[in-house]
């Protein structure tokens, strides 16, 4: 027995220590013994040692015998199954050639009963039969007539989804390449018996068939050729008629498919019966999706028809194209009808057919359309008419970018649409109508000229001049085709449009009771940030926006409440800086240019507010310099390298030698005498102020950009140092850390020095050292925190001992909450650290923090020996997971639960807050049998009901939440647990629908809503 184990194992074959044709005489007793099981035990022995055997050690005589062998064996009932495994193998080794074929298909043929053996063997028949008509397809064509009507007959009745799939790869080789006239009939019978595709998979299938396997491989066989099609087509439409939705999905996704196959003549014979089950299931759709399917196999049909290579003019189209055409302008003539919307539906899916169809479709309906507008018999219809036509105008656009042609189709008829459009656009009515067709129109290439781009601006402008309304945001159907024309002709846009919304803008802003004008404002800045991202119109927006700004930072005439023109001059820089950014985003090559012209003119009118203008103007607002720096920010990142360093160097010359010349130019002239000195202890908090602009120009800098100072080091010391010790508000801090921040993170190297003095000095000195004020300590630690942040994000090796230090603070109440606070601000987002700005960001940063810190901040948090640092250790564990995707903690929810219902009882609202969206963001996987929050059901209810009450919470974004929360939980907690607390819930929410907010009041509603239907 060890020495036929030997042999199972292949390994003396291998080595040529033996034969196969030993192996046979050594189990010669075995394989002819009388006794069923020992001859079984034989034969199966011989075809796994076959099976393992390497192929070059058998020969073609070898080959011969054992095939031989296993076709007698196929007679024998008992041995059956081995002898299938045997010539499985067989078939596929290269000294089986095509003279054994018609001996193994008699055998298989004569002697295998499918009915009679279970699938895993009837998967080897077929198995078997699918490698003969990969290597030997020639001689079982040869065999045609024998080999088809013997192969029927066994594979009639399957079922199993394996075995299916490959039968239906044999179909589909028999149908595509033998002779089936005789059998057409029965090789249809064993293919659609199968139509449609049933199967559902059972959970956890171990062999992962799908329904989509099944269908796909079975919607193969139905197209493989155009004999089915006479057959094929009165199934498909009894389907139609009496199936599910899904059923008809399926058939509807088949017959686009087989249309092409079978053939024009029967398309055309059978047209009409098809044509009207199709339009059955448009013109009364069960569902969207079946209505949107019988549209495209309309479509297939349709090209099918007229899929002869003559393109035949317009006029000669006859058949199913013109009766369906006929019949859908017919229904048209009532354009207000629900019947319209589908009818004009057919009529653009049309227009993707064939070039011909599409030209005749056009031109029976848009003259229809027309003469519909037109006619004083339907002035009330003209808004529904419009629509119809802006349906077909979008189709056809669709159809021309599809198509290599280079004139559009609706190039005849454009004048006289362009026309009623006009008149459209007059009407209110019909004016969003008007305008979504000459949009489609303006989107069609090789459409309109240039004069007639003109006209529509023209007409366009009108409207607006008529009606601010219509310009009530940039997703407007206005602005939007505004916007589309100025990608195509600019200059239109420039020369009739800008004009027109600059002259709305007024040179003095709005009083506060001005309402109507302040909103006109907002909505032409909304219009004109649309317009202006295409460089030829950009250009005369910045200029003419900057003299904007120049004006009501320098009035004439100083008013006494400066609150109206400094929020008018924000929203002003918020525009161009949103409309920077969107050049940006697109990668407009024109943008860098603007270093020369919008940069130094941002500079000029902030440096000389600050340093010059005697009166208090609007442009020394915190609010504007803050908008100014995120201008200049994306202006300098999209410089190349060698621009930026030549930027930065004048940049430094201005705040290090107060050199503003190269920096600052504009129609403010800056006299020679001023003493730039941002950073000096002389200047006032204005001036101050400037250092965000600064900082503005240092964080876009590229990491290969060196920066221009002596020594990296100190200059960072120095830095950080004002930021402690010289700065009067958070603008300043803020931009002093950000300057820090971006450095360490894109220079690290060349700041080792100053990094690892912050270690061994600045901490100790200025954090832990409780001798120093705690507001100076606070702000210490932040800046610590950002430091820390731009370490993590380029992986340096001093990340891990800056994060480290925040918890030796733990235990000190004046600051700890500021340290573990900054645990989620280190790994939190922001906009400083970003690939846009060209900082250095490691994959997967984020997953190691957690990984590394997350296990000791909840041993903390669990820790109540020491209660003020377990609090402290509660608040860094519930910033930190606010802060990132629930994809890096859900797997220790379990243990995060009944930490997070005690961060609901801390003092600070925004702390609950961060806790409540953790519990909504994880949530969303629950389900009542697999809650994570199932067993702290009441905890969760007693405390989210206390935080939902105006009497205990004072914040209304907490109230939302915990209300929202609420009515979250009767869907991921079973109800025999929430039962016992409905009651109490229902009549605390009724309290909650009085809260004096409406989201709060409307969050109550649905969570209430929810408590009573749970249970009911």
């Amino acid at each position: 027995m060890k020495k036929y184990r030997k042999l199972h194992q292949g390994t003396e074959i291998a080595n040529g220590t033996t034969t196969l044709l030993n192996v046979v005489k050594a189990l010669g007793e075995y394989l002819t013994s009388e006794e069923d099981g020992v001859r079984t035990k034989g034969v199966d022995f011989l075809s796994s040692v076959l099976k393992l055997c390497p192929s070059e050690r058998l020969n073609r005589q070898s080959a011969r015998v054992l095939t031989k062998f296993y076709c007698s064996k196929l007679e024998d009932f008992d041995t059956i199954i081995p002898a299938l495994k045997g010539l499985a193998t067989l078939t596929t080794l290269p000294t089986s050639t095509e003279e054994d074929v018609p001996e193994i298909l008699k055998a298989v043929f004569s002697h295998v009963k499918m009915k009679a053996i279970v699938q895993n063997v009837r998967f080897m028949v077929y198995t078997i039969i699918d490698t003969l008509m990969s290597r030997h397809r020639e001689v079982l064509k040869s065999m045609n007539d024998s080999f088809i009507s013997q192969y029927v007959a066994l594979a009639e009745g399957e079922k199993d989804p394996r075995n299916l799939l490959v039968a239906f790869a044999i179909a589909r080789v028999i149908l595509i390449e033998f002779d089936i006239s005789k059998f057409v009939q029965s090789l249809f019978d064993i293919t659609f018996c199968y139509f449609p595709i049933m199967f559902r998979p059972p959970p956890n299938d171990p062999y992962g068939i799908t329904t989509e396997d099944l269908r796909l491989a079975l919607r193969q066989c139905l197209c493989a050729t155009p004999h089915f099609g006479p057959l094929a087509i009165p199934e498909f439409l009894e389907k139609l008629q009496a199936g599910s939705p899904a059923t008809k999905q399926d058939t509807l996704e088949t017959m686009s498919i087989c249309f092409p196959v079978y053939g024009s003549s029967l398309a055309r014979e059978n047209a009409r019966k098809l044509w009207n089950a199709l339009k059955l299931e448009i013109f009364q759709p069960t569902d969207p999706v079946t209505e949107a399917k019988a549209l495209t196999t309309t479509q297939d049909l349709v090209k099918t028809i007229y899929s002869s290579g003559q393109d035949s003019p317009s006029e000669e189209i006859e058949g199913l194209a013109k009766d369906a055409c006929e019949e859908c302008i017919n229904i048209l003539r009532q354009p207000e009808r629900s019947q319209a919307k589908p009818a004009i539906k057919i009529l653009c899916a049309f227009m993707s057919t064939t070039p011909s169809i599409s030209r005749y479709t056009l031109s029976q309906t848009v003259p229809h359309l027309i003469k519909l507008f037109t006619s004083p018999d339907n002035i009330s219809a003209r808004p529904s008419i419009l629509l119809l036509l802006s349906d077909l105008i979008a189709a056809a656009r669709d159809s021309k970018s599809k198509s290599e042609d280079s004139e559009s189709a609706l190039t005849p008829y454009k004048d006289e649409v362009i026309g009623i459009l006009a008149s459209g656009l007059k009407t209110s009515s019909s004016r969003q109508p008007a305008l979504a067709c000459l949009l489609g129109m303006v989107s069609t290439k090789n459409l309109l000229s240039n004069e007639e781009l003109g006209f529509i601006v023209h007409n366009v402008n009108e409207i607006l001049e008529a009606d601010t309304e219509t310009i009530n945001d940039a997703s407007s159907p206005a602005i939007k085709l505004l916007s589309s024309i100025s990608t195509l002709a600019p200059h239109q846009i420039r020369e009739q449009t800008l004009p027109l919304l600059f002259s709305s803008l007024p040179d003095r802003a709005p009083g506060r009771d001005a309402v109507t004008d302040r909103v006109k404002s907002w909505r032409v800045l909304s219009a004109l940030n649309a317009l202006c991202s295409e460089p030829e119109l950009f250009e005369t927006f910045v200029i003419r926006l900057l003299t904007k700004l120049d004006l009501l930072c320098f009035p004439a005439v100083l008013d006494d409440d400066k609150e109206p023109t400094a929020a008018y001059a924000h929203s002003i820089l918020t525009t161009i800086y949103q409309t920077v950014l969107v050049k940006a985003d697109d990668g407009h090559v024109d943008l860098v240019k603007y270093i020369e012209s919008l940069v130094p003119r941002l500079f000029n009118l902030f440096v000389y507010s600050a340093f010059v203008y005697e009166g208090n103007s609007i442009a020394n607002d915190t609010r504007l310099v803050a908008v100014g720096g995120q201008i200049i920010t994306v202006v300098v990142r999209s410089l190349a390298q060698q621009r930026q360093e030549s930027y930065a160097s004048v940049l430094f010359s201005a705040y290090m030698d107060g050199e503003l010349k190269k920096i600052a130019e504009g129609q403010q002239s800056i006299p020679a005498s001023v003493d730039f000195k941002p950073f000096s202890e002389l200047v006032t908090p204005v001036q101050r102020n400037l250092i965000t602009l600064f900082s503005a120009g240092i964080i876009g800098l590229r990491k290969e950009v060196k920066i221009p100072v002596p020594n990296l080091s100190e200059f960072l010391a120095t830095i950080l140092s004002w930021s402690l010790s010289g700065t009067d508000n958070d603008l300043q801090r803020e931009a002093g850390w950000q300057i820090i921040s971006s450095m360490c993170n894109k220079h690290g190297d060349d700041a080792s020095a100053f990094l690892q003095a912050n270690l061994d000095q600045f901490w100790p000195d200025q954090i832990a050292n409780p001798d120093v004020a705690p507001s100076t300590r606070q702000q210490a630690l932040k800046a610590w925190i950002w430091i820390s942040k731009a370490l993590l994000t380029a992986n340096r090796s001093l990340s891990s001992q800056y994060t480290n230090r925040l918890f030796e603070v733990f235990g000190d109440e004046r600051i700890n909450w500021v340290a573990a606070k900054g645990f989620g601000n280190t790994v939190s987002a922001n906009h400083v650290l970003t690939k846009q700005n060209h900082a250095v960001i490691k994959l997967l940063y984020a997953q190691k923090f957690i990984n590394q810190l997350l296990p000791r901040i909840m041993d903390g948090a669990k820790d109540s020996s020491r209660p003020v640092e377990q609090v402290a250790y509660l608040v860094a564990l519930t910033s930190l997971i606010s802060t990132v995707p629930k994809a890096l903690y859900v797997h220790k929810m379990t243990e995060l639960i009944p930490l997070l219902i005690r961060g609901l009882d801390l003092p600070e609202n925004a702390i609950r807050s961060k806790v409540i969206d953790t519990f909504l963001a994880v949530a969303g996987g629950d389900s009542p049998d697999k809650s994570l929050v199932s067993e702290h059901a009441a905890s969760l209810v007693d405390t989210m009901l206390k935080n939902s009450s105006v009497k205990e919470m004072p914040s209304v974004k907490v109230r939302t939440s915990a209300l929202k929360y609420l009515g979250i939980l009767p869907h991921i907690v079973r109800s025999d647990i929430l039962r016992p607390l409905k009651a109490r819930v229902i009549k605390d929410l009724g309290v909650a629908l009085d809260d004096p907010k409406r989201s709060v009041r409307q969050e109550a509603v649905d969570a209430r809503t929810n408590w009573f239907k749970f249970d009911a």
